[in-house]
């Protein structure tokens, strides 16, 4: 009679065996045996398995090298395991429960090769006699575990051993066995607890590659470490180290170098002997010169020195001929070496943080750098917008200023911002008139109707213009005015003094701070009080200092917000991965180092970018010209100043000056340009048709005129006119019922029975938000004068993001049905049902009672104003019989439902969010995924406009929400630049296991850098 096996053992060899077969790189299918009598099953019935003796089953699994076994919750594994499995290569526990090391299953294990211990809570290694039984190993991983000293010093008996990692334990010094490995080529004890460099290690003359990183006491390193004259690869990240000794530079194999994180200011004199270094990463030092022993390394091929205090960059950079990748942002250097061009084989150069205002001549040879990073510099030549389209656009630059003499015209942007019967349209006419001249003034004058954009003439002596543009104070333009915030620009804040209460401090400067330090960071702003000669002096007083201390106030609650979270972050990176892990409701669950510490260079960005408030409050009055004078010479002041606006002082081409004076000439007053029209323009100004496309890419970064180049139709234009473009976009933020009828009744020649028609479509308008295209050309008739033109301005909305057709078709002409168009602001009806009598279907009835997949933004401080409406707009590509409501939108993917949906906060502690959603049944959970995914997209990209916004992304808990609970739980989500779509059974495993993991805060800044 056959002996049988405990179960326990029977079921992990069932379990190792199949998990043998999928560790097989190119398993061999071998042909299925012929059945026979003996096992093919009674007559007629199906065949049966053949039966497996234990004795079978034993020499099968002892032919087995490889088993995974990890993340099984293992808390020890059975002698009966390692006895039946004597054959065993490697072995994979990681990802475990084991305290203590398997020592009984390990006896049986001769033949093992590979270990991977890691993931566990081993605290010890036993006395050695498991381990000392492993003569053949030669791969051990034992990083995250808790390991002290005293417990890895059995390591010693693994003499054959080549690899061995050690890292995220609780080392505070090596057990002096380890130098008897003298076969170990690989070695990592990163983020240990190393008071000092271990002496053991100089014993290792065999080590190829060691990583001590993290070890922040580690503090010096011995002259014996030239012993290591193997080393290639050496890791010394953030480990305290003010000094390298001179025994380092006689590492003449050593390929890879990591320093970063430390308190370096100077390099070995014999540093240059490293002759093979391909890769030193100097990042985040003390460093104040440019080390000149780098230069003596021709072969390097990266070169790190981010977030030192350089100044200067030596000419003889153009020696490092190999350099692919050199990194030198946030430092505080000038200007670039003429030299730098010769780096022809340099793929990636950053140089974001610094102070450079010019670029050498021919820097557009670097034709091969694919990662460029240049914000946050002063660059006059060639201009930022110049800069930031890539090197392609540098070198059009450059070669159209060889061609042709540089002119410097002085022109900056001024923005006028407030609420509305701020004063804002007196303050502008008072600072544009004449010194001398009469201004009408009134106590309450009104705003301008909408937006306004002018030219003010400041100082004609030295040329100084300002582009003065005034924002309305309604927030109906919400959806149009963010286009008109950027940098360079000098922004006017204003507040009437005369109606300001401290109670209403937000609402009247606090919300213009939010919102226009997340669209620009750091922009510049000068407050402007209003209407002073109405308030007694002493109110004056009272008030301008109100509103400074509460600007203060505000600030400090968002620095102190946003360094609480660095606070945080820090926090969770001293913790180990796996504590992270633990809790689904930790700080940051589930969250990577790298993630981390992505999360906390955004904060530190947020922080470093506050807005830069010039000077407490300017009162002012019309009827004062003194306050007049003084603020004119305020604004110009500031304007000159080169550390605040070098963009002013700007070096353009002659022939790019001349362009944009005949877009701008006074014949030039049609809405648009076709590109021919703007070619002969360019011909005129000594631009062939080649070299044209450069110089309108700047005349629109710079926010002259618009000119779409990647848009299939628009391209194909050129907006030169911006006054009659604003005028347009008024149009359809002007929420006037009587304004819009007087536009549409201005022909004499309309019946009572029109007139009738033409109201009812206002007041659709103005409750639905929509209109169709032949009532839209009556809106427009001044501009508009074709249906060409009518389909080209609807275009330029639709790619605005301020309205869609709602019932335009996939692939074939209207056939002469009215073509509708959705303007989203509009929409009143908070329940979406109001396409239903266009598409001939009622579609709002449909409501998802429980979304499976819901992903939720979150924004603490401000929602992005017009956001959603632009956002309704940017998805309508994507979804097909949709229904839009005031805050929510009803669509398809397909045949997956989506809903879309606004939340304002309802307190001050509570965020705005806005949440895509989708329904689907667990196991078809992947299809909501598909849907939403294009949509979360569409979001991400409308985001990037905003560098300076604070939001947080969370993924919902669909049983929380089936449940109805107010705050349900979420777990990590990643919406950075892409969002990823998981394998199916992933999902699953996100829905039926993980739906508890939490994620507090997620923060994400689209930008460049």
């Amino acid at each position: 009679m056959a002996q049988t096996e405990p179960p326990k053992a029977a079921r992990l060899w069932r379990e190792a065996a199949l998990r043998a077969r999928k560790l097989r790189d190119e398993p061999e299918l071998e042909p299925e045996p012929e059945p026979n009598a003996e096992d093919s099953g009674p007559p007629g019935g199906p065949p049966q398995p053949p039966s497996i003796t234990p004795a079978a089953r034993r020499a099968a699994l002892g032919e087995l090298e490889a088993l995974n076994l990890s993340g099984r919750g293992l808390q020890e594994l059975p002698e009966e395991v390692g006895a039946a499995l004597s054959g065993l290569r490697v072995l994979s526990l990681r990802r475990n429960r084991l305290s203590r090391l398997p020592l009984a299953a390990l006896r049986h294990l001769g033949r093992l090769a590979e270990l991977d211990l890691s993931h566990n809570r081993l605290r010890g290694l036993g006395d050695g006699g498991a381990l000392g039984g492993l003569r053949g190993l030669r791969k051990l991983s034992l990083s995250h575990n808790e390991l002290g000293a005293e417990g890895a010093g059995a390591l010693g008996e693994l003499g054959r051993l080549e690899e061995l990692d050690l890292s995220f334990n609780r080392l505070r010094r090596l057990p002096e066995g380890l130098g008897r490995l003298r076969h170990l080529r690989a070695l990592d004890v990163d983020h240990n607890q190393l008071a000092a460099f271990p002496a053991v290690l100089l014993e290792l003359a065999a080590l190829e590659e060691l990583d001590c990183s993290g070890n922040r006491q580690l503090g010096v390193l011995p002259e014996g470490i030239a012993a290591l004259r193997r080393l290639k690869i050496l890791w010394l990240s953030g480990t305290g180290l003010a000094a390298l000794p001179e025994g380092l530079c006689q590492l003449g194999a050593l390929e890879s170098l990591m320093l970063d994180g430390n308190q370096l200011r100077a390099l070995p004199a014999g540093f240059g002997s490293l002759q093979r270094l391909k890769m030193l990463n100097l990042s985040s030092n003390l460093l104040a010169e440019f080390p000149a022993a780098v230069l003596a390394l021709p072969g390097l091929e990266e070169l790190y020195l981010s977030r030192n205090q350089l100044t200067v960059l030596p000419p003889r950079l153009c020696q490092l001929r190999q350099l692919r990748t050199l990194w030198l942002d946030n430092n505080r250097i000038r200007y670039l070496p003429d030299s730098i061009v010769l780096l022809h084989s340099l793929e990636e150069l950053v140089l974001q943080g610094n102070q450079i205002a010019i670029l050498p001549e021919g820097f557009g040879q670097l034709s091969r750098v694919t990662l460029w990073k240049i914000k946050d510099n002063p660059l006059i030549q060639p201009p930022y917008e110049v800069c930031m389209k890539g090197i392609p656009y540098i070198a059009a630059y450059q070669q159209e200023l060889a061609h042709s003499q540089p002119a410097l015209k002085p022109r900056l942007k001024l923005v006028l911002m407030g609420p509305k019967d701020a004063g804002k349209t007196l303050l502008r006419r008072c600072l544009m008139e004449e010194d001398g001249a009469p201004v009408a003034c009134c106590p309450f004058p009104e705003d301008a109707k909408g937006i306004e954009v002018m030219d003010w003439t400041a100082d004609a002596e030295r040329g100084l213009t300002f582009i003065v543009y005034e924002l309305a104070g309604d927030p109906s333009y919400d959806v149009i005015q963010s286009f008109f915030l950027s940098p360079g620009a000098l922004y006017v804040l204003v507040v009437n003094l005369s109606a300001y209460v401290p109670q209403h401090f937000y609402p009247s400067v606090g919300y213009f701070l939010h919102w226009l330090g997340s669209k620009v960071p750091h922009a510049v702003v000068c407050m402007v009080g209003t209407h002073a000669d109405l308030c007694a002096e002493r109110e004056l007083e009272e008030k301008c200092l109100d509103i400074h201390h509460q600007i203060a106030q505000q600030e400090k609650r968002d620095a102190e917000g946003l360094q609480s979270l660095v606070q945080q972050v820090d926090e969770a990176l001293g913790q180990d991965f796996d504590l992270r892990c633990s809790s689904p409701h930790a700080a940051f669950y589930g969250v990577s180092d790298k993630n981390l510490r992505r999360k906390k260079a955004q904060f530190q960005y947020l922080l470093n970018h506050r807005p830069q408030i010039l000077s407490p409050v300017l009162p002012f009055s019309c009827r004062d010209r003194c306050q007049v004078r003084r603020l004119r010479d305020k604004l110009l002041s500031v304007a000159e100043h080169r550390d605040i606006f070098p963009n002013l002082h700007r070096v353009l081409p002659k022939s790019w000056q001349v362009l944009e004076e005949l877009h701008f000439q006074p014949r030039a007053q049609q809405l648009w340009l076709s590109w021919w029209d703007s070619a002969r323009l360019g011909l005129q100004a000594g631009l062939t048709e080649d070299r044209l496309q450069s110089a309108l890419s700047y005349l629109h970064e710079s926010g002259k005129l618009l000119y779409f180049e990647e848009h299939l139709t628009l391209r194909e234009y050129v907006f030169h006119n911006l006054p009659r473009l604003i005028d347009i976009l008024n149009v359809f933020c002007q929420q006037d019922a009587t304004v819009l009828l007087q536009k549409l009744l201005s022909d004499s020649h309309i019946d009572e029975l029109r007139a009738a028609q033409l109201h009812h479509y206002v007041e659709g308008f103005l409750l639905h938000g929509l209109l169709p295209a032949h009532v839209i050309r009556l809106l427009l008739k001044p501009h508009v004068q074709s249906r060409e033109d009518l389909q080209l301005i609807l275009e330029l909305l639709e790619k605005m993001g301020l309205c869609y057709c709602v019932n335009k078709p996939k692939c074939k002409p209207l056939n002469g049905a009215a073509a509708w168009y959705k303007f989203p602001c509009y929409v009143k009806n908070e329940v979406p049902h109001a396409e239903a009598w266009i598409h001939g279907a009622n579609l709002s009835g449909q409501s998802f009672v429980v979304e499976q997949l819901q992903i939720e933004y979150s924004f603490p401080f401000i929602f992005p104003p017009g956001l959603f409406a632009r956002y309704s707009v940017q998805i309508n590509s994507h979804v097909v019989q949709r229904s839009d409501g005031k805050y929510q939108i009803y669509a398809y993917r397909g045949k997956v439902p989506v809903v879309v949906s606004y939340r304002p906060a309802r307190g001050a502690l509570q965020p705005d969010t806005l949440s895509i959603a989708s329904h689907a049944s667990l196991p078809n959970i992947w299809t909501a995924w598909q849907a939403i995914t294009p949509l979360v997209e569409e979001l991400n990209v409308l985001l990037q406009e905003w560098p300076g916004l604070y939001y947080t992304v969370h993924v919902l808990c669909s049983k929380c929400l089936k449940r109805g609970s107010p705050n349900p739980h979420t777990f990590p989500g990643k919406a950075k630049r892409r969002f990823p779509v998981p394998s199916p059974g992933s999902l699953r495993l996100l829905q039926g296991v993980s739906m508890l993991n939490s994620l507090r805060t997620r923060q994400c800044l689209l930008s460049d850098g």
